[in-house]
């Protein structure tokens, strides 16, 4: 993988190709109508089961219980797949497979930030204390099962069909046509496609909808700043539409919402593996030593932010305005800097402030008795949220825009 690579010829080989070939701007443009239509088609859904529930009269008050959580996971895992595998996940048919990737993505991210006796004590590790070890290889195997199953599909249609490049594995297939990628190590290009394909997935379903449940908890517990987040929507898009992708750039607050979102829990900046000794702050720090950088104490310094513990959108439209999350700000890095940094930045954002845009413009949202959300955070690598993220909606839109 991409992201777990240590740094060489074969590391900058695959970055560029996942740089310049799928996620590059042209290509994030020619799939807008995939992020568009997944995300229309989940807001309808949601609309649907409250329509059937004020219907029923179960629910006097005319709102719907959402397990939100699970929704975003939901969405977002379908956007990927779409774009990374193509339509198939569209039938029902199909269905159990998604069930099944989800699940072993899911798994994959809880073990990568699991705590595994045998890093650190390496002697010990043939106990598999826990049974990690066993658990991580079952998961490494059911996922290398169903995208292998995805890339002999596409093999086949493309030597009956031609050269489509219809989705991320096609312009996989074409690129390692013209490149040898694994020339540098001891894969063959099918292992440098799947693991390629699952980087794209896990790294960019999972942080995306765990970022958005911090983002909507956040907003239900600072319900002033959901208030402006529900007017700058009605007076950039209004009420008379959904909201598409060309709204997202006049969405300024949201955007400001973000960006301090990140700075609160966005705390994992990724490993890095020390390839020469070296000088750090004074410390000598001997070539092999793993590092992993505190993002939280970064973003929490009071020499920077002011109030650093308390959610505050609207530094980010003042004293901060300027700063950005893409690595060029050392004081907020949630997806890295330099060369080391996360590639899919842009995707990532675009299609968290899209799916956040639309939720919000289609739905009203509030907690059970109003109550305060729980933001403890579980073990994983995307700190996600340890209990279920239960939100109220109700639909704020005429009924035709749900049609």
């Amino acid at each position: 993988m991409l992201g777990l690579s240590p740094y060489g010829a074969y590391w900058r080989d695959l970055r560029k190709i996942i740089v310049q070939e799928l996620l590059s701007s042209h290509m994030l443009e020619q799939f807008k109508h995939v992020r568009e239509s997944e995300v229309v088609m989940a807001t309808k859904e949601v609309y649907n089961l409250w329509t059937k529930r004020n219907d029923s009269k179960e629910n006097g008050s005319g709102q719907l219980l959402v397990q939100l959580k699970q929704w975003f996971n939901d969405l977002t895992l379908k956007v990927f797949f779409r774009m990374v595998a193509g339509n198939r996940y569209n039938n029902l048919g199909d269905e159990i497979d998604e069930v099944r990737c989800h699940k072993a993505v899911r798994e994959l991210f809880h073990f990568i930030g699991l705590f595994a006796l045998g890093d650190a004590v390496p002697w010990l590790r043939f106990l598999d204390i826990g049974g990690h070890e066993k658990a991580m290889k079952k998961t490494a195997k059911e996922l290398d099962t169903i995208v292998m199953s995805w890339l002999e599909e596409h093999k086949q249609r493309r030597a009956k069909d031609g050269d489509n490049n219809r989705d991320f594995i096609d312009l996989m297939l074409s690129v390692l046509d013209r490149q040898n990628v694994a020339q540098h190590e001891s894969f063959d290009a099918d292992t440098v496609m799947k693991a390629t394909v699952l980087n794209l997935i896990a790294g960019g379903s999972d942080p995306t909808s765990v970022l958005m449940g911090c983002a909507i908890s956040m907003l239900l517990d600072n319900r002033h700043a959901l208030k402006k987040v529900y007017e700058e929507l009605d007076n950039q898009v209004g009420k008379g539409r959904l909201v598409n992708e060309l709204d997202i750039n006049n969405l300024v607050y949201l955007q400001a919402v973000i960006k301090e979102v990140l700075r609160l829990y966005a705390t994992f900046s990724g490993y890095r593996e020390f390839i020469e000794d070296c000088i750090v702050g004074g410390h000598h720090v001997p070539k092999g030593t793993w590092l992993t950088v505190n993002a939280w104490k970064i973003h929490t310094d009071p020499q920077v932010w002011d109030d650093p513990m308390e959610f505050k959108t609207e530094r980010f439209l003042t004293s901060h305005k300027d700063v950005d999350v893409k690595g060029r700000h050392f004081e907020l890095m949630p997806f890295g800097s330099g060369r080391r940094a996360c590639p899919g930045i842009n995707l990532g954002l675009h299609l968290t402030l899209l799916i956040l845009a639309s939720f919000l413009h289609a739905f009203e949202i509030s907690t059970p008795t109003n109550a305060t959300v729980d933001m403890c955070q579980g073990f994983g690598d995307s700190n996600k949220k340890s209990t279920l993220l239960k939100v109220l909606v109700e639909p704020r839109l005429p009924p035709n825009l749900y049609e």
